[in-house]
C-alpha cells in the first residue's frame, strides 16, 4: 500500500523542498495542508492569495486541504481546529504530517506532542541540514520564489517583492539567516522541478501590517 502523508504547506521554499525531498523517497500520496485567512483569503502569514494557492498545487500535482481561520484566531481556537483536521486524517489511513522546519527544537517539540495526541508522527525531510546549503540546493535545483512577508523589527521591508536568489541571500545581514527559520521573512515558489507549469505573478501593492510585517501582494 502507498504510504499517505499530510504536509504543512506554506507555499514557501522551505515546505516546498520538503516536498521535493518526499517525492525523491518514492511518496506519491501527498496532500497539502495550509491555513487560509478566511477574511483576506490569503495564506496565514505568507500573505499569499487562495487563488494562487489552488495553482501551486496543481501545478506540483498534489490535493490541497485549506484550514479557514479567522484575524483574530487564538493558538486555543488553533490547537483545536488542527486537532480535528488531523483525527479526520487519521481515519482516512493517514499516519504521518510532514514540516519543513530546520532547527528549532520547541518548534519541533510542539508538533510531535500535538500529533502523539492523535496518534500521528511528525516528520521532517530537512531536518538538521545547515541552512545555507538548503539555499543553495533550493536555487541550485531551479526553484523560483519570492519574497512575500518581511518582519521589519529584524529585516528591512526592502526585501517585501524581491526574488530569493543568491544575490538577495548576499544581501541579507550577517544575524539573518538565509532561509528565513527565525521568521524574518516569507517566500511563494512560483517554478521548480517540481512544477509541471510556472505560475505567473506579478508583483502589487506593498504594505504594513501590525506596525512590523511588510508584505507585498502577488497578483
Amino acid at each position: 500500500m502507498m504510504e499517505k502523508i499530510v504536509l504543512s504547506w506554506s507555499s514557501g521554499k522551505d515546505s516546498t523542498l520538503a516536498l521535493y525531498e518526499l517525492m525523491k523517497q518514492g511518496i506519491c500520496d501527498i496532500t497539502l495542508l495550509t491555513t487560509v485567512t478566511g477574511k483576506y483569503e490569503k495564506i496565514s502569514m505568507h500573505g499569499v492569495r487562495e487563488a494562487l494557492l489552488e495553482k501551486q498545487a496543481d501545478s506540483v500535482g498534489c490535493r490541497l486541504d485549506i484550514v479557514y481561520l479567522t484575524p483574530e484566531c487564538t493558538n486555543e481556537e488553533y490547537q483545536k481546529k488542527m486537532e480535528e483536521v488531523m483525527i479526520k486524517y487519521r481515519e482516512l489511513g493517514f499516519t504521518k504530517v510532514a514540516f519543513g522546519d530546520i532547527f528549532l527544537e520547541d518548534i519541533r517539540k510542539y508538533r510531535e506532542e500535538n500529533l502523539e495526541k492523535v496518534g500521528m508522527e511528525a516528520v521532517f525531510p530537512l531536518w538538521g541540514r545547515d541552512t545555507g546549503e538548503i539555499a543553495d540546493t533550493f536555487i541550485n535545483l531551479g526553484f523560483k520564489a519570492i519574497i512575500t512577508c518581511v518582519d521589519t523589527k529584524v529585516l528591512s521591508g526592502d526585501f517585501a517583492g524581491e526574488y530569493y536568489d543568491k544575490d538577495l541571500i548576499a544581501k541579507l545581514p550577517e544575524n539573518i539567516d538565509p532561509c528565513g527559520e527565525n521568521g524574518e521573512f516569507h517566500s511563494f515558489v512560483f517554478d521548480g522541478p517540481i512544477f509541471k507549469k510556472k505560475i505567473d505573478i506579478s508583483v502589487g501593492e506593498k504594505t504594513v501590517r501590525d506596525g512590523r510585517f511588510k508584505f507585498c501582494d502577488l497578483i
